[in-house]
């Protein structure tokens, strides 16, 4: 929809998302794939969440950064894939400016957090390991407190002016989207002034703050395996290391799929535009749902709290 402003000129009230252009017709299948990944998701955090809530050997520094974790997934979660299956199931492609640019902000936002967070257990990691006997001093609740706050300032003060110089952008023309989701990039194309500051700014950014996480956690890990290697047991090695793994799996995932995407969306007509949307719509729904399962599963504490867990309630 639009609304006139004078005989020259018009200006986009909603925008309309087409998802996947030249897949029109056979979209709605993929739901088949989302809507299962999404119950998984939210189910599997909400019972870690209230596993490390519940049980009493949880209450500690690493898991409540875990907490953190889930926390912004089921955020990331709802924020994109309920309007990707409303978009499927009912052809609900509209979409509010305001809702547009809400989106667009928690996206650009949030997304970074998740990668600070892993810069934050990967420190968590460092210290038990490199610092073991400093470790109950320097890894404390106050230290996640002040983790947390490092987390949101420094992701919402470098993030908002993309949202915010995508939103002052004068919307006089089409109103399209060629995306599931309100990208940065895909909106503001639609506009009728000048883009390059919102494209640089945007570019810095993410390279500034996921490239800087990626840098200083490749650097922990560096100096975890340097330790690792000075052990004199091997039994000692593999349990130190072990303690890492399931971090490191979640870790490699999140950078891995985030990295083809980037590449894959600069690829531009040499790969068909429907790839690196859908990769950008998975990567706020697979992490989400594979975090909690990989904590679950390979970290023995959290396995024993939702164990006990279900028994004291069934």
């Amino acid at each position: 929809m639009v609304l006139s402003l004078n005989n020259s000129g018009t200006q986009v009230t909603e925008f309309l998302m087409v998802c996947f252009p030249g897949m029109q017709d056979t979209q709605h299948w993929l739901s088949i794939l989302l809507a299962p990944l999404l119950i998984l998701a939210l189910g599997a955090n909400a019972v870690l969440l209230f596993a490390i809530w519940h049980e009493v050997s949880l209450h500690g520094p690493m898991y409540y950064l875990l907490a953190i974790l889930s926390v912004l997934d089921v955020i990331l979660c709802l924020t994109v894939i309920p309007k990707v299956l409303l978009i499927f199931w009912f052809n609900m492609k509209l979409i509010s400016f305001a809702g547009c640019f809400l989106q667009m902000f928690i996206m650009n936002t949030f997304l970074p957090m998740e990668s600070s967070t892993f810069l934050v257990m990967a420190y968590d990691r460092y210290v038990a390991i490199c610092h073991p006997l400093r470790y109950p001093s320097i890894v404390t609740e106050q230290f996640v407190i002040n983790a947390a706050f490092f987390i949101i300032f420094r992701n919402l003060l470098a993030t908002l002016p993309t949202p915010v110089l995508a939103a002052r952008l004068n919307y006089c023309a089409s109103n399209v989207v060629e995306n599931c989701i309100c990208a940065n990039i895909s909106v503001v194309k639609l506009s009728c002034g000048n883009i390059h500051l919102n494209k640089i700014y945007q570019f810095v950014s993410v390279w500034c703050l996921l490239g800087s996480d990626l840098m200083l956690i490749l650097l922990s890990y560096c100096f975890i395996l340097r330790a690792v290697m000075r052990l004199q047991s091997r039994g000692a090695s593999t349990k130190a290391l072990s303690t890492c793994g399931s971090h490191l799996i979640l870790i490699l995932f999140f950078y891995t799929l985030l990295l083809v995407f980037i590449f894959t969306n600069k690829a531009g007509k040499k790969i068909p535009s429907e790839v690196p949307i859908l990769l950008n719509v998975l990567h706020h729904l697979i992490p989400p749902a594979l975090n909690p399962i990989v904590y679950g599963v390979r970290t023995q504490e959290i396995k024993q709290g939702i164990i006990k867990l279900f028994k004291n309630k069934y």
